[in-house]
């Protein structure tokens, strides 16, 4: 998801597909990298500490190796937490996007200006008005489909992060030690010894 959100973001920088001549042409929430920093930067990190989890056998307790994981199971929230913030970004990002539409060649009659006409969200529900966007060829498709896609993909990580902050409480709570630390852990490995 991190590298769609950034092939989406860079997709935005050309406008119906093609290079513009000048930079004030460019849509200025594209300019705010919600699919580059929000659901990308921000989310590869919490991604590979998720990837990681399985592996983590760090320092061990009671006799038990995988007592490590709830140190990384509770790292792990904090991780999750920067994830829910990177695709809240991304998610307000798109969704001004969308609101506030593309920026176009408007054509109004006998006059004809690189502007932002959609500005209440009004060509949302009327699609006569797309028409008046002359330049870049497909601009109002062109954007709400990719602004759409990083909104998706900041929807999906957000609950993918948040379901993870609650997996990273509970195995940081109870964890691999549970029943094992304690009284009845260092007594069956004692016992374990005795029988050798």
């Amino acid at each position: 998801m991190c590298s769609g959100s950034f092939a989406n973001n860079i997709l935005l920088f050309f406008p119906g597909g093609l290079v513009v001549d000048n930079n004030d042409h460019i849509t200025k929430e594209v300019w705010y990298f919600g699919g580059i920093m929000g659901s990308g930067v921000l989310m590869t990190l919490p991604a590979l500490v998720f990837l990681g989890l399985k592996n983590n056998d760090c320092c061990g307790c009671c006799g038990n190796e995988s007592c490590g994981k709830r140190f990384a199971m509770f790292t792990s929230i904090i991780f999750a937490a920067v994830g829910v913030l990177g695709a809240g970004y991304s998610i307000i990002v798109s969704a001004v996007a969308i609101h506030n539409g593309p920026m176009c060649l408007y054509t109004n009659g006998t006059t004809e200006l690189w502007t932002n006409p959609f500005v209440d969200g009004d060509y949302l529900n009327n699609h006569t008005l797309w028409k008046d966007c002359t330049a870049p060829e497909g601009i109002v498709t062109w954007h709400l489909t990719l602004f759409s896609m990083l909104l998706v993909m900041g929807l999906l990580q957000a609950v993918l992060c948040a379901i993870q902050v609650i997996n990273g409480l509970i195995g940081a709570i109870c964890g691999d030690c549970c029943g094992r630390c304690g009284v009845g852990g260092p007594t069956l490995v004692l016992k374990h010894h005795n029988l050798k």
